[in-house]
C-alpha cells in the first residue's frame, strides 16, 4: 500500500474510531475536503530527552488567515482521532466559522497521519520513543511558529485528549491564546481512566497475534475487545443503550458490526503509544510547578470554557469540574443538561449535543472577540 493510501486509510480509521454512534463514520476524509498537509520539523526533541526522528505533523486548514494573523483557532484532536474530529463544529454559521476564523486542525503524534509507530521509517513500531501530551503541544507550537509565523491565537479547542492538550496549552504557553475551549477534558488523569486504558492495551497486547508489536495483520481478537471496552462501554452510557435498543439482545450483532468496521484500518501500536501519553498526563508536572496540578491551572491566563458530559465513563466529569475551579474566571458547563450521553456528548453524533456545543462555544468565542471586533 502506498504512502498516500496508507494516510487515507488512517483518516478512515480515525473516523471509525470515533463512531461512538454509527453516524460518526462520516468523519472519514472525502475528496471534497481540505487536503492534508505535512510540515517537517526535523527531529522533535521530547521531554524524556529522546527525539522522534524525521518528525512531520499533519494538519488541514479552513478559512483564510487575515493580514494581521489575528483570526487563528487551533484545533487539537482526541485519542485515536484526527483533524476531522470536530468537523461538526466547523463551517458557515457554526462555532468555528471559516468565514471569520482561520482554523488549523492538527493531528496528534501517533494518530497514523502525524509521525507515528505505524508510519515512521526511522523508529517503526515498538522502537518508537514514548512521548507525552506536552510533546504533542510542542509539536503544534512549532507548527504555528515555524510554518505560519503565528505567535498568538484566538483559541485552542479540542475534545477528550484534545481537551487535555487544550489545558496543557494554557499552562505551557499562557500568553499565546485569548481563550481555551476544553471539551470532556482531564487536567490530571485519574485512576479510573488509567484502568480503562490499561484494559484496552491488555486486550491488544495479550492477543498472540499482536506478536510484541510485530504483527502482519491486525490482532483481531484484541482489537475487537479493545473496541468493546473503549468505544462501546467507556465512551457510551447505559442510558444511550436503553434508548437505542428496546430488546437488549439486539446489541450483540450491532457490537460485532462496530468491531468489524474498524478492523482493517486500526493500528494497534499507534493506540498503545497514545494511551501511554494519555494515562501519564498531569499539567502539574509541567516544569516549574513541581507536580502541583492546582497551581499549574491557576497559572492559566486565557479565558477558559470547560464542557463536561453527564456520566462520562472515560474522563469522569468530577476531575475537570473540581480541578477546573483553580482556573481564574473559568466557565464550566454541562453539555446538553438533561441528556446522559457521557463521553459521547462531545462526539458529534447527538443532535442536541451538537447544537449545544456550537451554540455555547460560538457565544463564548463571540464574547472573547467582542463579536469579532478583535479580529480586525
Amino acid at each position: 500500500m502506498g504512502e498516500n493510501l496508507k494516510r487515507i486509510a488512517h483518516v478512515a480509521a480515525a473516523g471509525l474510531l470515533l463512531s461512538l454512534l454509527p453516524a460518526l463514520s462520516a468523519l472519514a476524509h472525502t475528496p471534497q475536503q481540505a487536503p492534508h498537509q505535512l510540515y517537517s520539523e526535523g527531529d522533535l526533541k521530547l521531554e524524556s530527552g529522546e527525539a522522534i526522528k524525521d518528525f512531520s505533523i499533519s494538519y488541514v486548514t479552513h478559512g483564510t488567515l487575515n493580514a494581521k494573523k489575528s483570526n487563528v483557532i487551533l484545533m487539537v484532536t482526541a485519542v485515536g482521532g484526527n483533524h476531522h474530529r470536530i468537523d461538526f463544529m466547523i463551517g458557515p454559521g457554526k462555532a468555528l466559522d471559516p468565514d471569520k476564523y482561520f482554523i488549523i486542525c492538527t493531528d496528534a503524534i501517533s494518530n497514523g497521519l502525524t509521525t507515528s509507530p505505524s508510519n515512521s521509517k526511522a523508529q517503526p513500531r515498538m522502537s518508537f520513543p514514548k512521548f507525552t501530551i506536552r510533546d504533542m503541544v510542542e509539536s503544534q507550537y512549532r507548527l504555528l511558529k515555524e510554518k505560519f509565523g503565528i505567535d498568538h491565537v484566538v483559541a485552542v479547542v479540542g475534545p477528550s485528549m484534545g481537551g487535555m492538550q487544550v489545558l496543557q496549552w494554557g499552562v505551557s504557553h499562557p500568553d499565546t491564546m485569548d481563550a481555551l475551549v476544553a471539551m470532556v477534558p482531564l487536567a490530571k488523569t485519574p485512576a479510573w481512566s488509567v484502568a480503562v486504558l490499561e484494559a484496552t492495551r491488555k486486550a491488544i497486547m495479550t492477543d498472540p497475534a499482536w506478536k510484541d508489536g510485530n504483527y502482519d495483520a491486525p490482532p483481531e481478537k484484541g482489537v475487537r475487545l479493545w473496541r468493546d471496552i473503549l468505544n462501546l462501554l467507556a465512551a457510551r452510557t447505559p442510558d444511550i443503550y436503553s434508548a437505542q435498543f428496546k430488546n437488549g439482545m439486539d446489541v450483540l450483532p450491532w457490537m460485532e458490526a462496530q468491531e468489524t468496521a474498524v478492523m482493517k484500518a486500526f493500528d494497534a501500536n499507534d493506540w498503545i503509544y497514545q494511551t501511554w501519553a494519555y494515562e501519564r498526563h498531569d499539567v502539574g508536572t509541567t516544569p516549574g510547578f513541581n507536580g502541583d496540578t492546582a497551581k499549574a491551572l491557576a497559572s492559566i491566563k486565557a479565558k477558559t470554557l470547560i464542557l463536561t458530559g453527564t456520566k462520562d465513563l472515560l474522563n469522569p466529569e468530577f476531575e475537570p469540574v473540581t480541578m477546573g475551579a483553580n482556573i481564574v474566571g473559568v466557565k464550566r458547563m454541562t453539555i446538553s443538561p438533561g441528556t446522559v450521553t457521557g463521553h459521547a456528548s462531545a462526539g458529534g453524533a447527538g443532535p442536541a449535543d451538537v447544537e449545544f456545543l456550537n451554540r455555547e462555544t460560538g457565544a463564548f468565542l463571540d464574547g472573547v472577540t467582542e463579536g469579532g471586533k478583535k479580529l480586525n
